[in-house]
């Protein structure tokens, strides 16, 4: 029987990941409800919005007044992503706790998503860590297309140990590996982990799955089995990158509380109060969201 982990962290990416792929226009004032229930819940972090131009992510034009409005929360680290100076400048008004820029191990989907090559995009993230750092901020790396990229398919490995060691040269204080259109299977979770983990310590790694395929709490569950214990995820399943087509929802927060607590993994959040945030973002989006918990809210357990 494998030995679990007593306890991990569960990274709430939803306000950002989640909306970001939205049709739907979500006001401002209901963005900002969603982000102070999610706060209630236990998490200790939530990444509450992207500082990009309004033109790329039209969903996130408010970023500012969602920052600056919401209800801080002690102990909890509210993040925003960044991808230049500019984006900085405006995270650093708006006092969140924590900066994350976003790459991609594969170059077609990197110059789709940000416009800029791999080589080119380094110093731009340099500059960007330094003075984050400098401002007294913890900085997080996205990596993504880990495990598969729309566009190129498969990505070696060593693709992804080259961007992740320049990002950690930059001081970046964690890793978010993400899966980004969710074709990832536990073994190829697995064999990628085991060479990563040779070069990097598994506390300054996190697990980023998406569920396109269902395959996204297997592939947490192979995660488990190496020993990482920090996941993002998304309340009710939102979710999807704009610039990877076929990109689903990420894997849904509250599924993923449901299998760990069911393990007798400790994760600190409140099932109820979940529930209550996901069934509130679920009406202003209008549609019913794509996790496997809320379909059983009204059904009573066997």
């Amino acid at each position: 029987m494998s030995k679990w982990p007593q306890r991990v962290t569960i990274k709430e990416v939803g306000p950002r990941d989640g909306l970001q792929n939205e049709e739907t226009t979500i006001a401002t004032e209901d963005k900002i409800t969603w982000i102070n229930q999610l706060s209630k819940t236990g998490l200790t972090y939530i990444e509450i919005t992207s500082f990009v131009h309004p033109k790329w992510i039209p969903q996130l034009a408010d970023a500012l007044e969602v920052a600056t409005r919401i209800e801080r929360v002690p102990g909890v680290t509210y993040a925003a992503l960044v991808p230049n100076m500019k984006g900085l400048e405006k995270a650093l008004t708006a006092q969140v706790n924590e900066v994350s820029v976003f790459m991609s191990a594969s170059e077609t989907h990197n110059r789709k998503n940000i416009n800029k090559s791999i080589e080119d995009t380094f110093p731009v993230f340099k500059e960007v860590v330094k003075v984050a750092k400098q401002e007294g901020k913890t900085v997080r790396g996205y990596v993504s297309t880990v495990f598969g990229c729309p566009y190129e398919g498969v990505i070696s490995v060593d693709q992804v140990i080259n961007v992740s060691e320049k990002l950690f040269e930059m001081g970046i204080d964690e890793l978010s590996l993400g899966d980004t259109i969710g074709v990832a299977t536990p073994r190829q979770v697995q064999e990628i982990l085991e060479q990563l983990l040779k070069r990097f310590p598994k506390e300054k790694l996190a697990m980023h799955f998406h569920d396109t395929r269902g395959t996204a709490l297997a592939n947490v569950l192979a995660s488990l089995e190496m020993g990482m214990t920090t996941f993002d995820s998304s309340l009710g399943g939102l979710g999807g990158c704009p610039y990877a087509p076929g990109a689903s929802g990420n894997v849904a927060t509250d599924d993923l509380v449901y299998m760990l607590q069911g393990m007798g993994i400790w994760t600190g959040l409140h099932v109820e109060r979940l529930t209550e945030a996901a069934l509130f973002i679920q009406s202003k989006i209008g549609r019913p969201l794509p996790s496997h918990y809320l379909q059983t809210v009204d059904v009573p357990p066997c």
